[in-house]
């Protein structure tokens, strides 16, 4: 029987990336409305100033700062009001000694003015009349001209994820419009006799399928778009024929199970029939995922994945994902927190080892437990909210280590 020849995780990805290193993302132009959660293809540079005049941040009198030093409830200072300022229209007056004019929370402030009181620390006396019971420093409660964003400033960077703050900030500055790298087409199948979906009667010894549902849903996370899912039975011609259907409607596709040494294993045969280089990786020196391939039909990237639930999601998290975030050209790195062992972890050298795990705040600090259970236990990850990894160097991991947590 073949051996695997095992690679590290670091080894799959450099081998990974040297495979796909002239892949590249395809450019589109979308609507600010369907740019959430893409990614920028290009920087964005700011066409104006924001904001592009100086405003009040607050409701009050503008005035000139020095002449409010040393105000008081008790010595008040009084000054002359000139008018208000409208929002949504420009100050026309001008504020000179002794003067002040109110402006609106966001209102531009006039012309020699450079400080704003707050209208919780004036007194009206007349219609024309104001006494300032607080002083206020230059630029107190205003916002100058270009304070958050200059004209020419690069805002945004190539690559990056775009929140709902982002799409704000791009509307604030006259943007309708942005370049975003298209979504990756993943095409799913899930192999295996026993799989029936989950709307099928079920008979004794058959299992619904999971797998295409969680990777689907995990890829759609990473900014993808499903462009088929299908079970397959064990037969190599079938896989075979499905793996060429979704080469033609996708751009990366994932096959569940079908990946070890096994008799009925033919997720290997079928791509190196399809096409060239066919499969470069076939096994992973981590647990869970050992059995994990990689290939290449002519330009497109097949995952083997292991059919067990967990083990196929956490390949995907470790490797899959990785691979698409590259191709992305995404900026950001996978979020972790870092918490306290609750309890001690063994495990085997020789191989990474990634453990489910919970975390509980205690005493102002994160304790980490272990989720227990086997590799066809899919609550494993539905009770975990991520998970540490144990380096293949390592005897396991002692209470009250400190380990980073892996967001999902």
């Amino acid at each position: 029987m073949e051996l695997f020849n095992t690679l590290s995780i670091e080894e799959a990805k450099e081998k990974i990336e040297n495979v796909f290193k002239n892949s590249s993302l395809e450019i589109e132009e979308v609507t600010l409305m369907e740019a959430a959660d893409r990614v920028l293809a290009d920087d964005i540079i700011s066409p104006i100033n924001v904001p592009e005049f100086n405003r009040s941040t607050v409701d009050g009198y503008a005035v000139i700062a020095k002449e409010t030093v040393g105000a008081s409830e008790g010595l008040p200072g009084f000054l002359n009001i000139i008018g208000e300022v409208e929002m949504g229209k420009s100050a026309i007056k001008s504020i000179r000694s002794g003067e002040c004019c109110y402006v609106p929370t966001g209102g531009m402030l006039p012309e020699g003015s450079d400080g704003v009181v707050m209208v919780e620390y004036t007194e009206l006396l007349d219609d024309k009349t104001i006494c300032i019971q607080k002083p206020v420093a230059p630029l107190e409660n205003c916002l100058r001209k270009g304070d958050d964003i200059k004209a020419g400033d690069r805002v945004l960077t190539k690559g990056h994820l775009l929140r709902s703050q982002d799409i704000g900030i791009l509307a604030g500055m006259g943007f309708s419009k942005v370049k975003v790298y298209q979504k990756l087409r993943i095409g799913i199948i899930s192999t295996g006799d026993e799989i029936v979906g989950p709307e099928d009667n079920l008979k004794l010894g058959q299992v619904r399928d999971m797998n295409t549902y969680s990777l689907a849903a995990a890829a759609i996370k990473d900014g993808c778009q499903i462009s088929a899912r299908a079970v397959v039975q064990d037969q190599l011609e079938l896989l075979t024929q499905k793996i060429k259907e979704l080469l033609e409607i996708s751009d990366i596709i994932l096959i569940s199970g079908g990946s070890s040494m096994g008799t009925r294993d033919i997720t290997k045969d079928a791509i190196n029939q399809l096409g060239q280089p066919g499969v470069f990786i076939h096994g992973l020196a981590v647990k869970p995922g050992k059995p994990t391939i990689v290939g290449k039909i002519g330009e497109t990237p097949v995952f083997g994945l292991p059919g067990q639930p967990v083990s196929a999601l956490v390949i995907y998290h470790i490797l899959v994902s990785n691979f698409i975030r590259n191709l992305q050209q995404v900026s950001i790195k996978q979020t972790y927190i870092v918490g306290e062992l609750a309890v001690n972890i063994p495990s085997a050298a020789g191989k990474e080892h990634y453990i489910m795990v919970d975390i509980s705040q205690e005493k102002e600090k994160n304790v980490v437990y272990p989720i227990h259970g086997k590799s066809g236990m899919l609550t494993m990850m539905t009770k975990s909210k991520g998970y540490i990894k144990i380096e293949k160097n390592q005897e396991g991991l002692h209470k009250g280590e400190s380990v980073k947590v892996y967001i999902f």
